[in-house]
């Protein structure tokens, strides 16, 4: 059990992705955690940064193509989210929790967006699970679907065009950055689920706090 979790982990590193999988599973990946609920679990900055840090030597391509068709299948994947959650709101409210899928997840969301509004899905794109959630969360409220795409294309440039551009530069600055991949890559995690983590333990205590 242990040695296939190990297994899963090192399949889904952002490096191993674009080292075995090349620019179509980076891509799919990019698709898939911008509105599939199942898939909250996948790398989303961490793999954006090491893309705009590979994209010359493992993708080859150039760094404006690339962002191009991250930006491309990121809005795809947040009109697939959308969808889902307008046919899909009585199949979640019923669907039973597992590894992965937690009503928590919604429920985070909600509050993101109830706290900062239609600019939710621009900030919220820079947080794991939020970013993945979110979409589904607009379709689910039938949010007006032109103020969504707006504010979605908005997020989506903003997020692809910092991550991977800040990915490039380092990557020419300082060409010996790659031998620290998975340095780069635990930090860029930490510091995107720090607000997730936060968001979730403040509204754990409130809710501890309003039974008592």
């Amino acid at each position: 059990m242990t040695s296939a979790v190990i297994l899963f982990m090192d399949i889904f590193k952002p490096e191993s992705i674009i080292e075995y999988g090349g620019l179509a599973l980076l891509l799919f990946v990019v698709f898939a955690e911008s509105g599939l609920f199942f898939a909250f679990f996948l790398p989303g900055d961490s793999l954006l940064f090491i893309a705009g840090l590979l994209c010359k030597s493992h993708l080859d391509i150039s760094i404006w193509l690339l962002m191009i068709l991250l930006i491309a299948t990121a809005f795809l994947g947040t009109l697939t989210g959308f969808g889902f959650g307008k046919l899909a709101k009585q199949y979640l409210a019923n669907k039973k929790e597992n590894l992965f899928y937690k009503k928590k997840y919604l429920e985070i969301t909600q509050q993101f967006y109830d706290k900062h509004g239609m600019s939710a899905f621009i900030i919220g794109r820079f947080l794991p699970i939020v970013r993945t959630f979110m979409p589904i969360l607009a379709g689910i409220v039938n949010i007006n679907s032109h103020r969504f795409i707006k504010y979605n294309i908005i997020g989506i440039c903003l997020w692809v065009l910092s991550i991977v551009t800040a990915g490039h530069l380092l990557g020419r600055a300082f060409p010996n950055i790659v031998d620290y991949l998975e340095i780069i890559v635990i930090a860029l995690i930490l510091i995107s689920t720090t607000p997730v983590v936060m968001t979730w333990l403040k509204s754990r205590n409130n809710g501890v706090l309003e039974k008592r």
